[in-house]
């Protein structure tokens, strides 16, 4: 479930170079490249009216402290039982001293070289379409470290490790939406994959040299990289993806480097070839901008300190595991005007604009246009609403679903499927 709402013309945006969209049943060929080359050009507009199709709007609120939580899907988890993890818990990742000096070009390739091995690209199918971002290997045997908003609202993910023919398939281990950081594992049997190493970020200064590398534009290959410096540090963004509810995220390291849709979830570098942040998000004027040269990226020690709980199955308010339940639907709050036009006796609800096919609400019967009122003995009275009603529930749930439209009130049993948080 989603709100869908334009974004404003004109109006400065910054655009996570997270999950770019692509055609649902074709991809581009991956560039040939070798571990290190320079930033790409735009792609043509052609394919650029496909993958920008799917692209998260964020605004830069703060320079420096903090503003609360504002994503309805976070509150909507937080209200919600943590799921009870099963495994064992794994030790916690330790940090390294940074190491120190500067990163001339003529050393940016060995500096991405001791990097690049671990960056990977994760793919993801959303709905009817597909999307692409980037990943850091956390664990020789498969643990990814990426952003939330990579994997968000997926029915499956794939990953592409370097070096290796053979994708994978991978499932969420945990995230804390809040923070825009998700641990994914690659199933199956792996061993001997490469990984990255975490600096302590705390040390940082504007000015330090840092690297950008990761997934640029979805296409695969060998990670893309680009220099630059640290311009500010403990910066505040609002974040909103496709310009729906917002999150708040404080914390975060600005810089200079050029980033790419599809490099969300890859690894900012210092000049040790040490990983010192996560790239989440880049400044650009206007919804198609392919590059940013104002970038942000979330500090390693917020990183490494979410999936450190993670990895102890730590239960809180803040961390959701594995899927939660999925009804198939993208909504918008029900106003006055739309509820008059469309002829429905409903004063509150959230209002289905498109319904996925072979989803739970399509088996219900729930169709465009149609009012939804109550789900699982929850009110629904907006977009808002309906998505906590969901998310309260796992995967697999059978839950009652009230809808309202021109044929009048109906009722049924829905088996809500799975979707990553």
């Amino acid at each position: 479930m989603s709100e869908e709402k334009p974004a404003e013309p004109g109006q400065p945006t910054l655009t996570p170079p997270d999950q770019t969209l692509l055609p649902p049943s074709t991809s581009e060929a991956p560039a040939t490249s070798s571990a290190w080359m320079p930033a790409p050009p735009p792609p043509p507009s052609s394919v650029w009216s496909r993958i920008a199709a799917y692209i998260v709007l964020i605004a830069v609120v703060a320079a420096v402290g903090g503003a609360g939580i504002g994503w309805s899907i976070a509150r909507a988890v937080n209200n919600r039982p943590v799921a009870q993890a099963t495994a064992s818990p794994e030790a916690p990742i330790q940090q390294v001293t940074p190491g120190t000096g500067t990163t001339p070009s003529s050393n940016t390739a060995s500096t991405a070289a001791k990097v690049s091995p671990a960056i990977v690209d994760i793919n993801t199918v959303l709905g009817n379409g597909a999307a692409a971002g980037t990943g850091m290997l956390v664990s020789s045997t498969g643990e990814i470290l990426t952003n939330n908003h990579v994997v968000n609202g997926s029915t499956s993910i794939t990953v592409s490790v370097q070096g290796r023919t053979q994708t994978y398939s991978a499932h969420v281990v945990g995230v804390d939406i809040s923070q825009d950081i998700a641990v994914i594992q690659i199933d199956g049997s792996v061993s001997g994959l490469p990984t990255v190493k975490f600096a302590d970020s705390s040390s940082l200064k504007v000015g330090d040299t840092v690297l950008a590398i990761g997934n640029a534009l979805g296409r695969g290959g060998a990670p893309n990289v680009t220099s630059g410096q640290i311009t500010a540090l403990d910066q505040s963004i609002t974040a909103s993806s496709g310009g729906s509810s917002s999150e708040t995220l404080n914390g975060m390291i600005q810089s200079d480097a050029v980033i790419y849709e599809g490099d969300s979830g890859g690894a900012l570098v210092n000049s040790s070839g040490q990983v010192v942040g996560m790239i989440t998000a880049g400044q650009a004027q206007g919804y198609r901008s392919s590059a940013s040269d104002v970038g942000f990226a979330i500090a390693s020690n917020t990183a490494v300190s979410v999936v450190n709980r993670i990895r102890a199955h730590e239960e809180a308010a803040d961390l959701t595991y594995g899927q939660v339940g999925y009804l198939g639907v993208t909504a918008q709050t029900l106003d006055a005007s739309s509820a008059q036009q469309l002829g429905l006796s409903v004063n509150s609800g959230a209002l289905v604009n498109t319904v996925q096919p072979g989803s739970a609400a399509e088996a219900a019967g729930i169709t465009r246009f149609s009012v939804i009122t109550k789900l699982g003995g929850m009110s629904v009275t907006s977009s808002d609403t309906l998505g906590t009603a969901i998310r309260t529930h796992k995967p697999g749930d059978s839950v009652s679903a009230t809808w309202v439209n021109q044929g009048g009130t109906h009722t049924a049993t829905v088996t809500l499927g799975g979707i990553n948080p």
